[in-house]
């Protein structure tokens, strides 16, 4: 009997727990993209505005930039001056300041940002925020400088700036807040609220296929259409990237910020116009990449893994990083170049006798010293490549040297003697005019160049390392009996800042004090003369990993933040 009493009584429990899920799942709020209004290109949602704003004003990183010249260089950029005006306008149009203070006091719970225009910085926000705060305000408390306005059955005011044409809307129901920079934008999400019509932006398709492959949303998530914010003019000249030519291909992305104690977590679905060919999604370099990963030395302050290249990528990954460093191809220059005023001659009669109907002269050595190593990298094409790095203080502690090897796996075991060979005809040229010091001596597990290039190869069947480090290549050696492996990925990569940063400011200060960096007067660039200023910042991470893999309509990324503890 006791039993039985015992058994209903946890059946009951039961129920009302079922119960009690089921009238608050039932009776949940609906989500707020319900409510804006369709024809946005960004949409921004914060599980919890006002807790992320709350850390962000007491994290240390907010201090340390706010103080740093790189911010004092960036307060001085076109984009922020930009931003300025742009306040500037919002302000006048409000009738009150709109500082952190106003930022503060509409910052609610569950809170949505979408942009319509990146031009004009037209958007509508919509916050929980409890009826009694709204009201508590400066800008509910100024209402009566705005115009009075009704939809669906709501009063919402409204304000234009004549000067600049800026226009500041606002509503307060129940206990939601809108604020926007068009009064239709207002009317639109109030009509949404009440059921009165209108389409909101989850009925777009490049919305709910973004959503529908997410699922659950971080505690900040952002959803971007592609196929309008790439095209752009505002987007092409302000995107930090760089990369308009990469992301046309996608039409819609979406990504979740998730944050788990130290660790943040960053998922990321980026949806392609046109899939990616059935044969590029079955090929051997995904998994090739899984089981690339498992050499990463321990000391390695950088790695990356990529799958499928070309004998041109790891040819000039080779050249840059071992073979031949250098620093690559010079920037940019984004100012006009400088004008000679002169006495009005603009040649000489000696250029009468330069002939243009031929090719320039070539060089009468011409030979490709690069062409057998080519050769070796095409006719056993390579289904993943490693590419790791670490840096060291010499003894004395001024110079800090960079080390790097890379790996490559193929479907067939490679040539060690044509490996070996292509290698000395590769630097050759660059430090002997005979065979000295480019002779290949044996060491534990590798061969050496003999001479004062540190160059160190090695071939384990299918695998190709080399290195300029041997203890670099002699922990990779080791890891080859390791058995754990990844799930396939087109690409990874990870980078120890805890270990490397130390390293990092020891060369960057050097770097800073470059004769043409002090010649630029006091006036810092931006991340230049104080490039120690972004790890300065961010000294709170550790470390940062990106996995990518391709589904072939979409291509998925995670990014993992590491806090030091």
């Amino acid at each position: 009997m006791k039993r039985l009493i015992v058994f209903c009584l946890i059946v009951a429990a039961c129920i009302g727990v079922g119960w009690g899920a089921y009238h608050a799942a039932s009776s949940a709020a609906p989500a707020l993209s319900h409510y804006v209004p369709s024809g946005a290109l960004l949409y921004l949602q914060a599980k919890d505005f006002s807790a992320l704003l709350a850390g962000w004003d007491k994290s240390a990183e907010k201090q340390s930039w706010l103080k740093s010249s790189n911010y004092e260089v960036f307060s001085r950029s076109r984009l922020f001056l930009r931003l300025v005006d742009a306040r500037k306008e919002f302000s006048s149009a409000a009738g009150l300041p709109a500082d952190t203070d106003l930022l503060r006091q509409v910052a609610g719970t569950q809170s949505a940002l979408a942009i319509f225009d990146i031009g004009k910085l037209q958007f509508l926000y919509i916050t929980r925020l409890p009826s009694a705060n709204s009201m508590q305000t400066t800008l509910w408390q100024t209402r009566s400088k705005f115009e009075t306005r009704n939809a669906a059955g709501v009063d919402f005011f409204c304000r234009r700036d004549a000067e600049s044409g800026r226009e500041v809307a606002f509503a307060i129901t129940g206990d939601y807040l809108i604020l926007a920079t068009r009064d239709d934008l207002v009317a639109g999400a109030l009509q949404l609220m009440k059921g009165n019509g209108g389409r909101p932006i989850d009925s777009e398709s490049w919305w709910s296929q973004s959503v529908a492959a997410a699922k659950d949303g971080g505690d900040l998530r952002m959803v971007l259409n592609l196929e309008k914010i790439v095209p752009s003019p505002y987007f092409r000249s302000y995107w930090v990237q760089q990369n308009i030519t990469d992301l046309k291909q996608y039409s819609a992305a979406i990504s979740d910020l998730t944050l788990f104690g130290k660790e943040y977590q960053e998922q990321r679905i980026l949806f392609r116009k046109t899939p990616a060919p059935v044969e590029a999604l079955q090929s051997a370099g995904p998994a090739s990449v899984a089981e690339m990963i498992r050499l990463v030395p321990s000391q390695a302050g950088f790695y990356e893994a990529k799958a499928n290249p070309t004998a041109e990528q790891c040819l000039a990954i080779l050249e840059t990083k071992l073979l031949a460093p250098h620093l690559g191809p010079a920037a940019a220059e984004k100012l006009a170049p400088q004008v000679q005023i002169g006495n009005g001659e603009t040649g000489s009669s000696a250029d009468m006798e330069t002939r243009i109907d031929l090719p320039p002269t070539q060089p009468v050595d011409s030979a490709d010293n690069a062409a057998p190593l080519k050769a070796v990298l095409s006719k056993n094409s390579p289904s993943a490549i490693l590419y790791a790095q670490s840096t060291e203080k010499d003894k004395d502690g001024v110079f800090v040297r960079i080390h790097s090897a890379v790996a490559m796996l193929t479907g067939a075991d490679w040539n060690e003697a044509d490996v070996r060979n292509a290698l000395v005809d590769f630097v050759r040229p660059s430090f002997t005019t005979g065979k000295l010091g480019v002779n290949w001596r044996p060491n534990a597990g590798y061969f050496e160049l003999d001479g004062l290039w540190p160059l160190s190869v090695s071939v384990k069947g299918r695998y190709l390392l080399i290195s300029d480090d041997g203890a670099l290549l002699s922990v990779m050696l080791s890891n080859l009996r390791r058995t754990d492996t990844q799930q396939p990925a087109v690409y990874v990569a990870g980078f120890d800042h805890s270990r490397e940063r130390e390293n990092f400011l020891t060369l960057t200060r050097l770097l800073d004090r470059s004769p043409d960096r002090s010649a630029a007067g006091d006036t810092p660039d931006f991340f230049s003369r104080n490039i120690g200023g972004l790890t300065s910042t961010l000294a709170g991470v550790s470390s940062e990993k990106i996995v990518i893999r391709d589904a072939g309509d979409k291509v998925t990324q995670t990014v993992t933040y590491e806090w030091a503890p």
